[in-house]
């Protein structure tokens, strides 16, 4: 077999794969018992067992032939690793960003280019952006309701230091609230009054003060004026002028005050000026009625004090308890044991009579004692002494 007449010169630069090399994945060479030509290709297609011609060389740019150039052929990329087992999921690749004046994201989305981007294909959905809760701004309702309840109380006697401590508190709130407003919180003109009637409140509780004060000095006043007039009635009753008055007599002497300068026998009656009388009775044993009044009670005597309304003005007791000493002095004890005493209290009315029971611890073997009682708070000491019965 003769060479062909022009053979294909060697082309400069990288050397190329020979003409009619099996290309990876293509069919099954020429079978060996028909030798290709040294300048005859390959061919790649399936042919049928036949006698090989001598076949012309191919001309340039024949599919399959290689062109001359001075460009090297690219590499075939090397394959891709197979994926770790033990590697993370890698996440969703991110869209590719719209061309201005399409459509962002995938199918559905706006055609608003400055819209947010929506989902494309075989991606998740994009969580909205949480939105921020408005600002609210309590302490101006507070600092309101506390200003008013501030005033309010304020002003109450007795009670403007619970309008002092409600006053400062609104104000605190009320100023707390105003630093809010001032951040972007609603109710600026509700913090603002709060804050008001916070200095209100304030105020308020200043003029409870002079107030409770005043209704103070009031009552003082009050008091003082009706001991007052109780006096100027015992007065007028102990010393009535020119004999007048019911139940009047003519002032006694020192020497003819018995009762005052000297004492009265136990069981007599004294009379003051304005009618009042009162009377002292003999004393006697007590003997205690009660458990305890038996084991506690010693030595004791017992007498009852009788008050009479000859005026005709009510006639009040406060306290009417005669003061008892012994034969040497000694002043005795009042006795409580549940039974005794018995005080006279109230006002006893004209004409109407009061009685009261007390008996008073001696020492054993006290055989006479002396007492003194008032049938009223302004009245004198009406004096007695006596054995005892």
């Amino acid at each position: 077999m003769s060479t062909p007449p022009n053979p294909p010169s060697t082309p400069p630069g990288r050397p190329t794969e020979p003409a009619g090399t099996p290309i990876p994945g293509a069919g099954p060479a020429p079978s060996s018992a028909q030798p290709a030509s040294p300048a005859q290709p390959l061919s790649l297609e399936k042919t049928p067992a036949e006698p090989a011609a001598p076949a012309a060389p191919p001309a340039p740019g024949t599919p399959g032939t290689p062109a001359p150039s001075d460009a090297a052929a690219p590499a075939a990329p090397p394959a891709a690793p197979a994926p770790s087992p033990f590697a993370p999921p890698s996440p969703f690749p991110a869209p590719a960003p719209a061309a201005f004046g399409a459509p962002a994201g995938g199918p559905g989305a706006p055609a608003n280019p400055w819209a947010p981007p929506g989902a494309g294909y075989g991606a998740a959905a994009y969580a909205p952006y949480g939105q921020a809760a408005p600002a609210g701004n309590g302490l101006a309702v507070a600092a309101l309701v506390v200003g008013i309840c501030a005033i309010a109380i304020g002003l109450v006697p007795l009670l403007f230091w619970i309008g002092a401590l409600l006053a400062v508190t609104g104000l605190g709130l009320g100023i707390g609230a105003l630093v809010r407003a001032s951040n972007g919180a609603p109710r600026k003109t509700m913090s603002v009054v709060g804050t008001v009637l916070g200095v209100l409140g304030l105020g308020a509780s200043v003029g409870g003060f002079f107030l409770t004060a005043a209704v103070m000095d009031e009552a003082a006043d009050s008091i003082d004026r009706s001991i007052e007039r109780q006096r100027d009635r015992d007065l007028e009753g102990a010393f009535p002028e020119d004999g007048e008055g019911p139940g009047a007599s003519p002032s006694p002497s020192a020497s003819q005050a018995p009762g005052l300068t000297s004492a009265l026998p136990f069981g007599e009656t004294f009379t003051y000026g304005d009618g009042i009388k009162v009377s002292l009775s003999a004393p006697k044993k007590y003997k205690p009625e009660s458990l305890y009044g038996r084991e506690t009670v010693k030595n004791a005597v017992q007498m009852t004090v009788t008050i009479t309304n000859g005026s005709t003005r009510p006639h009040e007791v406060i306290y009417a308890v005669p003061n008892v000493r012994d034969d040497k002095g000694m002043t005795a004890e009042l006795v409580f044991d549940g039974s005794v005493p018995k005080m006279i209290q109230g006002s006893i009315l004209p004409g109407a009579s009061a009685s009261g029971v007390m008996a008073f611890e001696v020492p054993e073997g006290t055989v006479s004692i002396t007492a003194d009682i008032a049938a009223g708070t302004l009245l004198d000491d009406v004096k007695y002494a006596g054995p005892i019965g």
